[in-house]
């Protein structure tokens, strides 16, 4: 397809123009960076303080100031594309906290299958984004900016892997129901 015929309606329907895919966008991976800024904040919680924690809370630490700084980049985008956050935000405040906190009261194991479903969901919906900006051929810089971030939202996902999230009790189950949080989280972000 080429750029001059795309229509973001065709494949979004109720979606009239490019300006407000972008906008939507950045609404939706700004929530998101906010979603996971708060989980890791709700596992640092739970294990800042334990002395036999120490590993885990370097490694948490250590995501959560990408995090930040992928939710300083979108907050940035916003302001200056003036797109409104979405108005679920003090769900996600609360909801990010209190499943980073469950999480890790559960077990760093938990706390990793966290990290590795909340991934696995972002990695799936930046490629898809990135995939949608190439067919557009234009925000380059957004597209560049996605492409970094799934990089590193990768790399979260495959250290949670290998420090033993797998092994999580009921990983299945677990991981299933954030995955699917996530996936409602972002439909809904879009456009709330």
């Amino acid at each position: 397809m080429s750029e001059t015929s795309f229509n973001p309606a065709q494949h979004h329907p109720g979606r009239t123009t490019t300006a407000e895919r972008i906008k939507e966008m950045i609404r939706v991976d700004h929530a998101g960076e906010y979603g996971a800024v708060r989980i890791y904040e709700g596992q640092l919680a739970v294990f800042r303080n334990l002395p036999h924690k120490k590993k885990i809370t370097a490694a948490l630490k250590h995501m959560a100031e990408e995090e930040e700084e992928h939710l300083a980049r979108f907050s940035t985008l916003a302001v200056e594309r003036n797109v409104r956050p979405t108005a679920l935000n003090p769900f996600w405040h609360i909801g990010g906290f209190a499943m980073g906190a469950v999480t890790a009261l559960i077990g760093e194991k938990a706390a990793h299958a966290c990290t590795v479903a909340v991934e696995t969901v972002i990695d799936e919906h930046y490629q898809s984004q990135i995939s949608e900006l190439t067919e557009l051929g234009t925000e380059e810089d957004l597209k560049d900016t996605i492409i970094q971030f799934r990089e590193e939202e990768i790399a979260h996902k495959q250290q949670a892997l290998d420090s033993g999230a797998e092994e999580a009790v009921g990983y299945p189950l677990l991981s299933g129901a954030i995955q699917a949080i996530c996936r409602i989280a972002i439909r809904t972000c879009e456009k709330v």
